[in-house]
């Protein structure tokens, strides 16, 4: 069953916008091919200040990247993340909030799609009613003028 994950990392600030950019979709393709997840959105902060130093650095490049994955093969980014030398900080974890929302809005959608049929049978027997009456009161009315 799949979960869905958002993962943070921070990419050194000392490289090029460029490699910065090339960090990031170094992660997604190891998300997409390696962790087989499904990367649902990405959200590129850009460089912030850290509340603290680390690692020798003051500020770092802000990624986030939301997507749906096994539970089994969320670990492979972690040790990606371990050897890869430019992201120096990361954290990934379940959304079960967005889990839950997801099943929320399925659970309605389910209900609405029943009240809809049940809506669309009505009005079509409504219709051929209102037709039929009308067609009498035409020929009743042709038949009161002649």
């Amino acid at each position: 069953m799949e979960r869905i994950y958002e993962t943070m990392f921070i990419v050194v600030p000392n490289l090029d916008e460029e490699e910065r950019e090339n960090v990031v979709e170094k992660v997604k393709n190891f998300i997409q091919e390696r962790v087989e997840g499904k990367i649902e959105d990405v959200t590129r902060w850009g460089i912030r200040k850290l509340a603290f130093r680390v690692k020798k650095f003051t500020e770092g490049d802000y990624t986030i990247i939301i997507f749906r994955a096994s539970p089994e093969k969320v670990n492979q980014l972690e040790s990606f993340y371990h050897i890869t030398q430019e992201i120096f900080r990361w954290q990934t974890f379940r959304r079960e909030d967005l889990e839950k929302k997801e099943k929320k809005i399925n659970k309605k959608e389910g209900t609405a799609e029943v009240k809809e049929r049940v809506e669309e049978k009505v009005p079509e027997t409504e219709t051929k009613v209102v037709e039929e009456t009308v067609a009498t009161d035409d020929s009743d009315s042709e038949n009161s003028q002649e």
